[in-house]
Order: structure tokens, then C-alpha cells, then sequence
């Protein structure tokens, strides 16, 4: 095995820590990189990591970490012309870090999607929801936890928003306005993947009070079991959701994987749900940041770190 360590690039306190403990169980040497402080040399003629696991979050704006996302970029292509391998490269984090970029993804796989128009700027938003259903979602085009998604159930609420100067584009001034759709059975479903391949799947029983989904701060069970705490993050929100372990049908199955590959994202998640006005399936998040469900074991019956350290070891040769 390469005897250089690991590095795991990440900005959250708490999502990771499972990672690290399995890591240190199997005694691999690693080293945690903060995005948000951070510097390299163009010149250097190779890294110092046999691999890199890319973890940087585009919610990472919320917790004063927006000076690592774009860097981020940069630092991805420079060690792809270095041949590093990394985990959730700079394709990867560039379909992460655009929403608009998943909608045409989506379009081009042929795989249904909430419509929705992409625009820079509030004079365009009163003519782009023209053909859109309410009500309808505003949202960033570099989100994360659900930051930032307001809900205007009619066009006059949106006018308003626009005369108030209201609307947030986000760090990129890019945002969607998109149709905002009723979950069938008050639940969406989100998809995991590892190596490009089905891991497991969770449904969300949603409020209608939060649009964050974060699976790791999700702690408690659909039959009312509260999920270990050492296992849910220390800063989890009380969302009120409610989780359980499910097995989505195949042609969901194989449409995810297709949508991952094609995104090259290594590690990720993906959530769907269905249109309650018309049956549709719609995929609506592509992730690229997977931090796993809270107490997977309680869950999905398995851990899922195991597996993400299995891969990372196959990966690093």
C-alpha cells in the first residue's frame, strides 16, 4: 500500500467523525485538510497524499467558510494535472457547486425534474416564472441545508419580494425558480451511492416546515426509536423528520447510478420524490457531499463508513 496518508479535505466539526474512527481502526494513516485555510504550490512536481477525499460542502458559506469553495475548484485541478487520485474530484464538485448544471444533467439522462427557469438577476423573475405552476421555490444556485429557499405561493407574493429587493442569488448570483411539488405520502426519498453503485436508500418524512434534509441530522425513527445521539451530529437541528431504511424499485436504482456516473461523483446522494399532482417521478438534488444517515445500522442495518473505508483502500491501491 502507498505509504503516504490520506487526506480528507472537509470544513464540518461533526459530519466525519465516524470516518475518522474506522479509518483509525484499520490504523491508516490520514491527515484532515480545512478548506477554509488553505494554500498550495502550483509547481510542486507531486503531492504528498497518496489520496485525496474530497468532503468540501457548498453549505459551507453557512459556517464562514466560503473562501474554500471556489479555491476548491482550483486545488482539484491542480492535483488532477498532478494524477493524485481524489474522491468526488473536480467534476464532481463542480456539478456540487450548480444547481443549474443537475437540471441539465437531468435533462440530458431524460429523467424527470420540478420545472424550473435559471436567471441572475430579480428583473428576469417576474417573466421566468411565466409557464411554472404555483407555487413556486426561489432558490440559489449554491445552496446546501436548504439555506436560503423561499416559497411564493403566487405571483403578487413574488412581485413583492422583487419591489422589496428581497431575493438572495447566493455567492454566485445565480439562482432557479422552480415549481414547488407535493410530495406523494409526505416523503421524499434519498438514494445513496458508493463507487457509482446503489448503497442504500432512506425515506424522509417531511414537515413542510424545513427544506433542510440533512440525513445525518435526522435522529429519530418512523416508529418513534430516537437514534443513537453519538451518532447524530452535535449541532443537529430538531427538524421534527423521520426516517426508515427502504429499497427503491429497480429502474429508480439503475437511473441514480446512471446520474452518478455521468456526474462522476464517487460518494453521493440523490433525492426524489413523487408529484402528487400527477404520479411523475422527480429528481430534484444530486449530492455530492454524503454524509450518511444518522445511526445507519439502526436504519439500514449496516454502517455505511465501513464500506466508504473499504472503497477508499481500493482506491488508494
Amino acid at each position: 500500500m502507498n505509504h503516504k496518508p490520506v487526506a480528507i479535505y472537509h470544513e464540518h466539526p461533526h459530519w466525519f467523525l465516524p470516518l475518522f474512527a474506522e479509518l483509525e481502526r484499520r490504523s491508516i494513516p490520514y491527515v484532515r485538510l480545512d478548506p477554509r485555510s488553505s494554500s498550495y504550490d502550483p509547481s510542486e512536481p507531486e503531492s504528498p497524499y497518496s489520496l485525496v477525499f474530497n468532503r468540501m460542502s457548498p453549505s459551507a458559506y453557512l459556517r464562514d467558510g466560503l473562501q474554500g469553495m471556489f479555491y476548491t475548484l482550483s486545488w482539484l485541478d491542480h492535483l488532477n494535472r498532478l494524477g493524485v487520485p481524489v474522491v468526488n474530484g473536480l467534476h464532481a464538485f463542480a456539478m456540487e457547486t450548480s444547481k443549474a448544471r443537475q437540471l441539465t444533467l437531468l435533462e440530458s439522462l431524460q429523467l424527470g425534474y420540478p420545472k424550473a427557469r435559471v436567471l441572475n438577476h430579480a428583473s428576469q423573475a417576474v417573466s421566468a416564472v411565466n409557464g411554472l405552476r404555483f407555487p413556486v421555490v426561489f432558490k440559489a444556485n449554491i445552496g446546501g441545508s436548504g439555506a436560503g429557499i423561499v416559497r411564493f405561493d403566487n405571483l403578487e407574493s413574488l412581485q413583492r419580494a422583487v419591489a422589496a429587493g428581497s431575493l438572495d442569488f447566493g455567492v454566485d448570483h445565480t439562482a432557479l425558480l422552480q415549481e414547488y411539488v407535493p410530495a406523494r405520502d409526505g416523503h421524499i426519498v434519498r438514494v445513496e451511492l458508493l463507487g457509482g453503485k446503489f448503497l442504500y436508500a432512506i425515506k424522509v418524512y417531511i414537515t413542510g416546515d424545513t427544506f433542510n434534509l440533512c440525513p445525518a441530522d435526522i435522529c429519530q425513527r418512523t416508529d418513534g426509536v430516537e437514534l443513537q445521539r453519538s451518532a447524530c451530529p452535535l449541532d443537529a437541528p430538531k427538524t421534527g423528520l423521520k426516517v426508515e431504511g427502504y429499497q427503491p424499485p429497480r429502474e429508480i436504482i439503475e437511473a441514480c447510478e446512471r446520474i452518478m456516473q455521468t456526474a462522476q461523483i464517487d460518494v453521493g446522494g440523490i433525492e426524489y420524490m413523487i408529484d402528487d399532482r400527477d404520479g411523475r417521478i422527480v429528481y430534484y438534488d444530486i449530492n455530492a457531499l454524503s454524509n450518511f444517515v444518522a445511526d445507519a445500522t439502526n436504519v439500514v442495518g449496516f454502517d455505511p463508513f465501513v464500506r466508504l473505508v473499504d472503497y477508499l483502500q481500493q482506491r488508494i491501491g
